[in-house]
């Protein structure tokens, strides 16, 4: 087995590999320390599966944008409270795999019998050693998987289907499709290349990626997602002063990659122990800046996606941006003079 490094290095130079041994698309279990047979005993369902068929996504309680790319994987949102892990329990999910930055719910999956691996993806896309990372993971943990990112529109559909490319599944083409019924939207571009750029992945290249998934991927440090957050605040200022959109002189702006990933750093921060680093006397009033500016971070997100469309009210619609960021950016403005300046 190779470390994450080593795998990186196998990667380049490999096309010549993948013409010549093609794709492996056989399940088997991976190494680890899985539940236990009568965990893993699925119930008989009573939802209705997703289909690759369908054009349409499905919602269930605590579930929503289930979209199918494979007969047993499915893309959607986190799964919300008890309400959503009873669905993924009816539909007979043993595997769910978060390509989001927040922390999984382990102790309402371990409960259920379902296993979690935790391989966050960004809103700009993922390199190839995540892509390896993930198709071995689909290929070889017990189906029905279920991939989730937090909307279930944008990165869950684009690591669905990159990975449904990687494994033989679908045609680059074919998953572009199921991404388009899965409604990610056309401005995360780098998920969109993840997908179309793919191309199936030789058994032995798989073979070589780490094995053993982890249940939680922990962010760095407190101070470098909050380092984070202030580089792609600057970046989404740049987007604000041309209409939102990316500035020509700056053509590799995504601000709506940005946004979403602005958003998911709040979420991040709210759910991870590191405000443990925070003194006690100051983490409920950070828990407090964290879920406010969360929620205008997503807020914005979706204001920028709505300008997406040629019939919006673009107008209007960069005004509540612009009130938005103005909100993000006095309540960074504050906290660097109470924390850092």
């Amino acid at each position: 087995m190779l470390s994450r490094t080593s795998l990186a290095a196998l990667l380049v130079g490999s096309a010549a590999m993948l013409a010549a041994t093609g794709s492996a698309t056989d399940p088997r279990h991976a190494t680890g320390t899985p539940p236990t047979a009568d965990a893993l005993t699925a119930p008989p369902p009573t939802l209705p599966k997703p289909s690759v068929e369908s054009l349409r996504p499905l919602d269930f309680p605590g579930l929503h944008n289930l979209v199918a790319f494979h007969d047993e994987v499915w893309s959607g949102s986190v799964p919300q409270g008890e309400a959503g892990f009873e669905s993924l329990k009816s539909l007979g999910v043993r595997t769910i795999l978060s390509v989001d930055g927040a922390l999984p719910d382990l102790d309402r999956a371990r409960a259920r019998g379902m296993r979690y691996v935790h391989l966050p993806i960004g809103y700009d896309g993922f390199d190839d050693v995540r892509k390896v990372e993930l198709a071995r993971a689909v290929r070889d943990l017990p189906k029905p998987i279920y991939i989730h990112c937090h909307h279930g529109k944008h990165r869950s559909a684009g690591a669905s289907a990159a990975i449904a490319v990687s494994l033989g599944w679908l045609t680059p083409d074919e998953a572009a499709a199921r991404m388009k019924v899965s409604g990610t939207a056309p401005g995360y571009a780098g998920l969109w290349r993840c997908a179309t750029d793919s191309a199936p992945i030789a058994a032995a290249l798989l073979d070589a990626a780490p094995a053993d998934f982890p249940e939680r991927t922990m962010p760095s440090s407190l101070v470098a997602a909050m380092v984070e957050i202030d580089e792609v605040h600057d970046r989404l200022k740049l987007a604000q002063k041309s209409g939102w959109r990316a500035p020509e002189d700056h053509p590799d702006l995504a601000p709506l990659a940005d946004a979403g990933r602005l958003a998911d750093l709040y979420r991040m921060l709210h759910d991870d122990h590191r405000l443990d680093e925070v003194p006690a006397s100051e983490r409920t009033i950070m828990r407090e800046w964290l879920v406010r500016d969360g929620l205008a971070a997503a807020q914005l997100e979706q204001l920028i996606e709505a300008m997406g469309p040629p019939t919006s009210d673009r107008g209007a619609l960069a005004q509540r941006a612009d009130a938005s960021l103005a909100l993000l950016g006095a309540s960074c403005t504050a906290c660097h003079r109470q924390h850092r300046d």
